[in-house]
């Protein structure tokens, strides 16, 4: 509908509101930045608290990405049932659940269950987010307002880099005591309670998705949110072309609505959508995010150090989604990810050189000779830059437009899953794997996928830059 939005109606947009409701909606990616991020500085207080080995901080700091999967899944398909807001104040709800719980964790068995729930909240946020601010956006600013959502994430996860640091800081170190009798990374948990109830009580203003309300045949509530973003001419016409798009018997969608009709095989948007769910994860991110700290200090960095350099990953990775924003709907998605994965591939492989020239000294010490390490560092964050600047943020938008309107809640549901089994894989493995085959021999595996993903963006990616939600093809 780039020929109403796009045109005459895009102008008459209301853009206070929608600028408004999406800033609400990107309250979870900022969640969802800060739960993943939070455990960053908070393993040795678990190891500590809980007596836990390599094995067991992997398990540890992986129970949330069981839950993320689930809810991931769970949410997709939820949300056709209660709306996309619906599912929202339910991930908040969890959100702080799995605060409190988690900082006042006895054993490691109740503090796997808080992250468990707080995994449900960041899998349900990561997939319904980017489908809410896609259904009530303009296409031509569509792209800039849903990678809005990566921004919040990496604020999120910088958050929690700057609350650990300072926390941890101020107590004189993560295992010190802080406040009350307890340790600053019991704190670092408590924390992000604040935030969840604001997104918890934001979420109340914000009005339904006008989609899901016309696949629900609510079509006159539909009509006055969409009336309210884009005024009542372009809201009638809106609602016709929803319609239009729908199946034809107007069915409630299912998950077996991702097979195509005549063939019975899956359709091969979902072959794209799976394939860049599990790529974004493929190429190791989030060893940077969720074992930032431990892997600097593996090479040599001080645990002070290594807090900063988490923090200075977060900031890059914020200009680096802006950027994006500037760019996403003018030089399209497709670009963006093609760059990105060749960036990735020459970074990553300059870091796993590194690695391979670290060297143990008489004390057990780990370090990078020469200029290895800064070389180490420059490169990780170059890295971090290129994921942010287009794999990060493009690989969330594209999620929330490619699919068509009746299968766009069980395209999430499966891409989601698929990316967060993904996530799981490589962050539960990475502890081993640092060991065995080692540091540079997993770098340069991650290398190799981000290669991989230029291929596969090549041949399996479709632009969907300026396109209307309901003028995408399965």
């Amino acid at each position: 509908m780039m020929r109403d939005l796009a045109g005459g109606a895009a102008e008459r947009a209301n853009f206070a509101f929608i600028a408004a409701i999406v800033a609400v909606a990107t309250i979870g990616g900022f969640m969802f930045g800060y739960d993943s991020g939070v455990i960053n500085g908070t393993q040795k207080g678990l190891e500590a608290a809980f007596n836990l080995g390599r094995l067991g901080i992997g398990v540890n700091v992986g129970a949330i990405l069981l839950g993320s999967s689930i809810g991931a899944f769970g949410a997709g398909r939820l949300s056709d049932l209660i709306g996309r807001r619906g599912v929202m104040m339910l991930a908040a709800v969890l959100f702080l659940v799995s605060a409190l719980l988690a900082g006042g964790a006895a054993s490691s068995a109740l503090f796997i269950l808080a992250r468990i729930l707080g995994g449900l909240g960041v899998g349900a946020a990561s997939v319904i987010s980017p489908v809410y601010i896609s259904e009530v956006t303009p296409a031509n600013i569509r792209g800039r307002l849903s990678s809005v959502q990566q921004v919040m994430i990496i604020t999120g996860l910088t958050g929690a880099f700057v609350a650990n640091f300072l926390l941890a800081h101020y107590a004189g170190g993560s295992t010190a005591i802080l406040w009350l009798g307890f340790p600053a990374w019991r704190w670092m948990f408590w924390l992000q309670a604040i935030p969840a109830a604001i997104y918890l009580l934001a979420l109340l203003i914000i009005p339904e998705s006008p989609r899901y309300l016309v696949i629900k045949r609510r079509d006159a509530e539909a009509q006055v949110v969409l009336a309210r973003l884009f005024g009542p001419a372009a809201a009638e016409r809106k609602i016709a072309e929803i319609r239009a798009s729908l199946a034809s018997d107007l069915h409630k969608p299912k998950l077996s609505d991702l097979l195509d009709k005549t063939t019975g095989r899956v359709r091969p948007i979902l072959w794209a959508g799976i394939g860049l769910a599990v790529f974004q994860q493929l190429v190791g991110i989030n060893v940077v995010f969720y074992y930032g700290a431990a892997l600097w200090e593996a090479v040599g960095f001080s645990e002070n150090d290594a807090l900063k350099t988490n923090i200075l990953s977060g900031v890059l990775s914020i200009g680096a989604c802006l950027l994006t924003i500037s760019l996403v709907d003018k030089v399209g998605r497709k670009p963006l990810l093609l760059i990105g994965s060749a960036g990735m591939a020459a970074t990553l492989a300059t870091v796993a050189y590194a690695f391979s020239t670290a060297v143990t000294g008489a004390d057990g010490g780990v370090t990078l000779p020469g200029a290895n390490g800064m070389i180490a560092l420059v490169a990780a964050n170059l890295y971090v830059i290129f994921f942010n600047a287009s794999w990060g943020p493009v690989m969330w938008v594209m999620l929330g437009e490619m699919f068509p309107n009746q299968i766009r809640g069980s395209g999430l549901a499966v891409s989601g899953f698929a990316q967060w089994i993904a996530n799981a894989a490589v962050s539960v493995s990475f502890p081993t794997l640092a060991v065995v085959p080692g540091l540079a021999p997993t770098y340069l595996g991650y290398a190799a996928f981000a290669a991989i993903s230029f291929v596969f963006v090549r041949a399996m990616v479709h632009e969907t830059r300026g396109r209307e939600l309901e003028d995408m093809q399965g």
